[in-house]
């Protein structure tokens, strides 16, 4: 087994880290990967969180190398004190991310090398002394986030350092090109800037009887392949004017726009709180799963100084 060295993450590695995290990528989402560049955004600072990241008084990533070849990483935060810092991110430290190569016939010891750089990441918490300790595997990709599925040795070495998940969550897309068209319908559908992205509101006569938003805020240019993705924020449909097609239509009417800003796939998430009928409804307007998610994944600090 190669000689594993654990050190902090240098600029020289960026190709090679780009590499191994757009592997993991590509295992959850389709045509899933990330620019260089924008994988070393993401490593100053995610922007995209803004109200999380204003908590963050120290972020790090350590690397594990072999024989010059980078075959693990994790991406480390550590979370203020103050009273300006949500509760449940107060005092607390977090594995934002860890990755590395599956095993293989032609390298073995790219699992224990995940297992070294976790050793070294708790070894962090314990120095900063965090109250809450916290790991994840969100990627700045839409849809990769907690411990999918696909990643079946990352969720191993979590179990192994003894991290235990919160819940289970299932991502769902469709292509947009496959989302049902517009058809004429009854009430009016408007479109306006939402809480979570672009808001298209169904009304008639004056009353709302529903609202979808979507968020399109994932700019291609992050992506090297160039793929285009958007989010549903938000689908509500008033309770008495459910399953007469408001859902449906607003839909439609948002994958039409989609489908002119050049959006390649839409997204969804539910969890164990999801009704049944809106799993239903998602498959049917062609929707498929993903990928399902473990998050919440949290331990209490070591003990033993």
């Amino acid at each position: 087994m190669p000689t594993t060295q654990i050190r902090p993450f240098v600029r020289a590695d960026r190709v090679q880290l780009t590499s191994l995290v757009n592997a993991h990528l590509a295992a959850v989402m389709p045509g899933g990967s990330l620019s260089v560049q924008a994988l070393l955004s993401h490593l100053e600072a995610e922007p995209g969180e803004f109200i999380v990241a204003r908590w963050v008084t120290d972020l790090r990533t350590l690397v594990a190398e072999q024989d010059g070849r980078i075959v693990a990483a994790a991406h480390l935060l550590r979370y203020g004190k103050g009273p300006e810092v949500g509760p449940a991110y107060r005092d607390a430290a977090e594995i934002a991310w860890l990755v590395c190569w599956p095993d293989a016939p032609f390298w073995a010891g790219s699992e224990a090398a995940g297992w070294a750089v976790l050793e070294v990441a708790v070894g962090q918490f314990t120095d900063w002394g965090a109250s809450r300790w916290y790991a994840d595997g969100s990627l700045p990709v839409p849809g990769v986030y907690g411990v999918p599925d696909a990643w079946p040795h990352i969720r191993a070495l979590f179990h192994r350092a003894g991290f235990v998940p919160g819940r289970e969550e299932v991502v769902l897309a469709c292509a947009v090109a496959d989302i049902p068209r517009r058809t004429p319908q009854k009430w009016t559908i408007t479109r306006r800037l939402g809480s979570n992205g672009v808001r298209f509101s169904a009304e008639l006569n004056g009353e709302r009887l529903g609202y979808l938003e979507v968020d399109t805020a994932y700019d291609g240019s992050r992506f090297s392949s160039g793929t285009s993705r958007a989010d549903i924020g938000n689908l509500f449909v008033e309770e008495g004017k459910r399953r007469q097609g408001v859902a449906t239509s607003l839909l439609a009417e948002a994958g039409s726009w989609l489908r002119l800003a050049g959006s390649a796939s839409l997204i969804t998430y539910l969890d164990d709180t999801s009704p049944a009928s809106e799993r239903l409804f998602y498959e049917r307007v062609g929707f498929e799963e993903l990928t399902r998610t473990t998050r919440g994944w949290a331990r209490l600090p070591r003990q033993d100084g």
